[in-house]
């Protein structure tokens, strides 16, 4: 059965494309808000003027160990900036533009407690299966003819790996709720909302096609975070948000399972800094084939599990 009790594939809405680059140009403003809005709250944090607030934003974002409280200032910016780039700017067009209400997003019934339970087993089962796409796509290299374009990638890429590092070298557990908060509530709600509950189901409606509305849409949801050599294992996981959605009828499906992926990295860099725990998640390691092989087994058992229990309880409501 591929009908959705979302009605997620509906009859073709004439200018699609055309409320796309409406939302394109609310995310651009809601970009240059949060920008706006984080420079003016750094200001007041730091007790300064906005031009020194603008010197210190580059050493934040080059250096941010060398800024007294460089940890909270970069929780600061990154919490604002992320709510008006993606949430903000997403609702208010679904509610202005598409003048949709927030129940919309949902189906007509609540999800199941075992659609729930998969939703939580299968973030942590994933994960072996996507460290190898992980491992492929960081070991990516480019023709000597692309030389320069490979050394900037890398460059972009040392410089997240950096900040990704300095956000998650926490030891206090006031830190870690806010980590939670910052760098795993917000993303998942914003990007669920934005890229599953808005562009997939757009593409959805225009094309008529549920898989390629999932693959191009996670597709852009990986693009938008600039991080090249994690291109392929984002995309992958963003077309698990994708068929969660689709399959269960449920965005807070999709939400809670992107919070639980970057939740239980941070919970377990977390134990890994206050010495609890002595694997470090965030290095790269080879795993195992046989661990792999079942994360791919056990994921697509559990995908299909979600997928039959949809199929059910449509045909019953």
């Amino acid at each position: 059965m591929q009908k959705s009790n979302l009605n997620l594939v509906e009859s073709r809405v004439p200018g699609t494309w055309g409320s796309l680059l409406v939302l394109i140009g609310f995310l651009l403003i809601g970009m240059a808000v949060g920008n706006i809005l984080a420079l003016g709250i750094l200001a007041i944090f730091f007790a300064t003027d906005a031009n020194s607030v603008l010197l210190m934003l580059n050493q934040l974002i080059s250096d941010p160990a060398s800024v007294p409280n460089g940890w909270n200032a970069m929780m600061i910016l990154q919490g604002t900036v992320h709510f008006f780039s993606y949430l903000f700017p997403a609702l208010l067009y679904w509610l202005f533009i598409e003048r949709k209400t927030l129940s919309d997003f949902q189906v007509k019934h609540i999800p199941a407690p075992k659609t729930w339970f998969l939703a939580l087993m299968l973030v942590p089962i994933f994960m072996p299966l996507n460290s190898k796409f992980i491992e492929w796509n960081a070991a990516m290299t480019f023709p000597d003819s692309l030389s320069g374009l490979e050394i900037w990638m890398r460059e972009k890429e040392d410089q997240l790996a950096m900040l990704t590092q300095f956000l998650t070298n926490y030891t206090g557990f006031g830190q870690l709720l806010i980590a939670l908060f910052v760098v795993a509530w917000l993303p998942a709600w914003g990007e669920e909302t934005l890229f599953r509950g808005i562009i997939q189901r757009k593409l959805m409606q225009n094309w008529g096609n549920v898989h390629l509305a999932i693959w191009v849409s996670a597709a852009i949801f990986s693009a938008i975070h600039f991080q090249f050599y994690g291109f392929i294992p984002r995309m992958l996981l963003g077309a698990v948000f994708g068929y969660l959605y689709y399959w269960t009828g449920s965005l807070w499906i999709a939400v809670f399972a992107h919070f639980l992926n970057n939740g239980f990295v941070l919970v377990m860099m977390y134990l890994y800094n206050i010495k609890v725990l002595t694997i470090n998640i965030e290095e790269t390691k080879t795993m195992p084939w046989l661990i792999v092989v079942s994360s791919l087994v056990l994921t697509v058992l559990i995908l299909a599990t979600m997928r039959k229990e949809n199929d059910n309880r449509e045909l019953i409501g």
